[in-house]
C-alpha cells in the first residue's frame, strides 16, 4: 500500500455485509475462465441495496456501460458494523480488485477487519462525530476527495480538515512495506536458514 492515497470516497450505510460486498453467486467465479469479466472487482458491492448506498438492482456499482474496471473511487466511508455477515475473504478481494484501498467506519466485523489488513486494504475506525464529517466531505460531488496518509495517520478532507486515526504499528509496517504473512516470514529467511542449518548439524547421522 502507498503511504498516501487520494481519491473520491463512496458513501455506504450501516451493516453492509459480506454478501452485499460480493454476493454468494459469485464465490465460485473463476476470472481465468470468463470472457466478459476478469476480476472479482466487477461484482464488488453488487448486492448493496439502494437504501444503503447501492445502485438499482442489475447495475454494477460505479461502472458505466462499456467501462470495464475504471473507477474514481479508492475509499469507502461506511456506517457502523461494516463487513458483517459470513467470513468470506472474497469480500476484501473484491474491494481490492475494484480499486478500494481504504474503508472508514465506526466499527467493523472482526474477521472482515483482519482480512482487510491481510489483503492490503486499510480499515480505519473513527468516532461517530468524525464519521459525520467524512460523510459530508464524501458527498461534495466533484470535490468529494479525501487523502489518507498512513504514515502520519491522518485523513485529510477537501476543506483542509484533518481526522487522526489509530492503527497497530505492526500492521502499519506490513501495509507500508507491502508485506503479507508470507512476505513477513521471508523477512526472517536468514534467521530461519541459520536455524535449519544448526538443526541439521545436530541431527543423528
Amino acid at each position: 500500500m502507498q503511504q498516501t492515497i487520494t481519491g473520491k470516497a463512496y458513501v455506504l450505510g450501516d451493516n453492509v455485509d459480506t454478501d452485499q460486498i460480493i454476493p454468494a453467486q459469485y464465490l465460485t467465479y473463476d476470472p481465468a475462465k470468463a470472457d466478459e469479466y476478469r476480476m472479482f472487482g466487477k461484482f464488488a458491492l453488487n448486492g448493496v441495496p439502494a437504501a444503503q448506498g447501492g445502485l438499482p438492482k442489475g447495475r454494477v456499482p460505479f461502472h458505466d456501460p462499456g467501462d470495464e474496471f475504471t473507477s474514481p473511487y479508492k475509499i469507502i466511508v461506511g456506517g457502523k458494523n461494516f463487513g458483517c455477515g459470513s467470513s468470506r475473504e472474497h469480500a476484501p478481494w473484491a474491494l481490492l480488485d475494484f480499486g478500494i484501498r481504504c474503508v472508514i467506519s465506526t466499527s467493523f466485523a472482526d474477521i472482515f477487519y483482519n482480512n482487510c489488513f491481510k489483503n492490503g486494504i486499510l480499515p480505519i475506525k473513527v468516532s461517530p462525530e468524525d464519521l459525520d464529517k467524512l460523510f459530508d466531505d464524501a458527498e461534495r460531488g466533484a470535490n468529494a476527495t479525501l487523502t489518507i496518509d498512513l504514515e502520519a495517520q491522518e485523513i485529510r478532507g477537501p476543506d483542509g480538515g484533518v481526522v487522526k486515526f489509530e492503527v497497530d504499528e505492526h500492521r502499519k509496517h506490513c501495509l507500508l512495506n507491502g508485506l503479507d504473512d508470507i512476505g513477513l516470514t521471508m523477512e526472517k529467511a536468514p534467521a530461519i536458514e541459520a536455524y535449519e542449518k544448526k538443526l541439521g548439524e545436530r541431527a543423528w547421522a
